[in-house]
């Protein structure tokens, strides 16, 4: 079962949030969190802290799995661009040029590489306490 993550309004630019999302898309999470330990971006900072979300809402989905044996594994992230602030910078002979204060969302999905699979209910055991129900056949005329 898969688990999501978003960051909201990121104050770093998402040409280069990505650069450092893409280090990380496919990589198992206890090898992404040595990639963004290492990183040293800033946005290496914001991303470990969302695959950190990440984790621990996958480890309150699955509360039966210990996070230990779960090989988790960074199944998709993006990286879209959010609002922008606009401001201007005065410029030589009277003129402005703007200034663009870009934001970004993150979304991160993990989940397991290993399938568990749940105890399934044994439908011959219904089915055979249905066939043993006693049915009173009548014509339909009252005796």
């Amino acid at each position: 079962m898969e688990a999501v993550a978003k960051l909201r309004k990121s104050p770093i630019t998402p040409r280069k949030m990505r650069l450092v999302a893409d280090l990380i898309r496919g990589v198992k999470a206890d090898k992404a969190f040595a990639i963004l330990r290492n990183e040293p971006k800033k946005c290496a900072i914001y991303l470990e802290k969302l695959l950190l979300a990440a984790v621990a809402s996958w480890q309150h989905k699955n509360q039966d799995i210990q996070l230990e044996d779960a090989e988790l594994y960074i199944k998709t992230i993006q990286v879209d661009s959010a609002g922008m602030l606009k401001r201007l910078q005065p410029a030589p002979q009277g003129r402005a040029h703007r200034i663009r204060k870009r934001f970004n969302h993150v979304t991160l999905v993990v989940d397991n590489l290993v399938a568990y699979e749940k105890p399934v209910k044994n439908e011959e055991a219904t089915a055979d306490n249905r066939s043993n129900k006693k049915v009173k056949i009548t014509d339909g005329t009252k005796s």
